[in-house]
């Protein structure tokens, strides 16, 4: 534990009370802030042990959801363990618990329970996960249904909407319309319409989750909700990739309010 306000109070005690006595008050007291600051640190930590083992395993699930695990999915995987700065255990526990996601007969709502309860009410927490296995949903291009099942699953128990992970994908570069995948969609699941890849960039009305029609006062009023969510200052002990995807998604957030006002001609 960290004792500078034990210390410090102390010596002002010291100082105030003449004597004894008073930096004994002083001490007490600073060491009753200093538990303080320790059990809140303690809490706001997040237990990354916890997020490790059911992230990859989805990661895992993801990649073979579709058949087969391609180079580029292992890529990926491999670039999370070095980017979140996994030691040599955690990243045997990693590549185990992905592997393990690969089994024909895994069945990904242990994994997925287990993110959600690691999130719990974080939803600031709930976007940066979303965010790597998004990058796996992602790792070979436009995505096939089983990949997105398991994506929107996620979402779901993290309490994400169509409309916000559909904003995720737009700051990738996908194109998505959940709804008007699901109006095709059709008996046995045809007529599938995948994300795809926007050669124009990302649309700053998707980011943002808002329509066209939408006037200055809604757009201000999704745009300070947005970038409150996806501050990385909000963060608090996470992994430096995770704190810089979060940066990511605020710069993408900031650059699609700009073209917005732009167009609408507001400040």
């Amino acid at each position: 534990m960290n004792l500078s306000s034990t210390l410090i109070l102390a010596f002002v005690g010291l100082i105030l009370g003449h004597g004894l006595p008073g930096a004994i008050v002083g001490a007490v007291i600073g060491f009753v802030i200093d538990s303080l600051r320790q059990s809140q640190r303690y809490r706001a930590a997040p237990q990354m042990d916890g997020l490790y083992g059911p992230l990859f395993a989805l990661l895992g699930a993801v990649a073979k959801s579709d058949g087969r695990v391609s180079e580029a999915e292992i890529a990926v995987a491999e670039r999370m363990m070095t980017r979140m700065g996994l030691i040599d255990e955690q990243r045997r526990q990693a590549i185990a618990s992905f592997n393990r996601g690969k089994q024909p007969e895994f069945d990904v709502t242990p994994a997925i329970d287990g993110l959600r309860q690691w999130v719990g009410m974080r939803r600031d927490h709930a976007f940066p996960v979303l965010d790597v296995v998004i990058e796996t949903v992602l790792a070979e291009g436009n995505p096939p249904p089983e990949k997105m099942a398991i994506l929107r699953q996620l979402a779901f128990a993290l309490r994400i909407s169509d409309m916000e992970l559909m904003a995720l994908m737009a700051m990738k570069g996908y194109a998505w319309n959940a709804a008007a995948g699901d109006r095709r969609r059709g008996p046995g699941g045809g007529g599938y319409v995948p994300p795809h890849r926007n050669t124009h960039g990302p649309d700053p009305y998707t980011v943002l989750g808002i329509t066209r029609s939408a006037d200055e006062r809604a757009i201000k009023r999704a745009y300070r909700k947005l970038i409150s969510e996806h501050h990385p200052d909000r963060l608090g002990d996470l992994p430096e990739d995770m704190r810089k995807r979060a940066e990511s998604r605020a710069s993408e957030i900031n650059a699609a309010y700009e073209r917005i006002k732009a167009e609408k001609g507001f400040k």
